[in-house]
């Protein structure tokens, strides 16, 4: 059997520093809490998303996770409702290449969640911009079936169906 150790290594540069100037360069509110955190406020279409970023330089590691108020209640949900979110959570999983949805019911928010292994591998600015980009645009995409099943009573397939309608043209 072979151990895997992760040694912090000195030379490697924290991404936060990198993430930060494309978070300035998007004229993004953020907030350098510590060294290995950074909080976004991304305005959507739909409402505002909360990103952490968190930097783990003993495994070479970076945590993003997407929170928005999607406006479950304090008290929670009757157990219904909970199932079918868990069920879209599930579905909407399935189809994504990276990253994945959580409900984190203590904070009382969905969560759009990625993990990013840099140990020993060359990143960008590019990188840290795409990352940030898709996270915002899943959870874009994504918002409105988490509202049909929240507080329109769909099924988490009904909602998923109507939320992947592509419209086309304009009105």
């Amino acid at each position: 059997m072979t151990v895997v150790t992760f040694d912090s290594t000195p030379e490697r540069t924290n991404p936060l520093d990198m993430i930060e100037e494309t978070v300035f360069g998007e004229d993004w509110p953020c907030e350098r809490t510590a060294d290995d955190e950074l909080l976004v406020t991304v305005k959507g279409n739909w409402c505002d998303y909360q990103i952490a970023i968190t930097w783990r330089d003993d495994m070479g590691t970076l945590h993003l996770a997407c929170a928005f108020d999607a406006g479950l209640p304090k008290n929670g949900l009757g157990p219904e409702r909970t199932a079918e979110l868990y069920v879209l959570a599930g579905k909407i999983n399935e189809q994504l290449l990276l990253g994945h949805f959580d409900m984190w019911q203590e904070e009382s928010s969905i969560v759009y969640r990625q993990g990013v292994l840099v140990h020993g591998g060359a990143t960008g600015p590019e990188q840290w911009e795409c990352l940030l980009h898709i996270a915002v645009e899943t959870c874009e995409r994504y918002y409105p079936a988490f509202q049909f099943v929240l507080w329109g009573g769909k099924s988490a397939k009904n909602a998923l169906d109507a939320a992947m309608v592509e419209t086309v043209g304009e009105a």
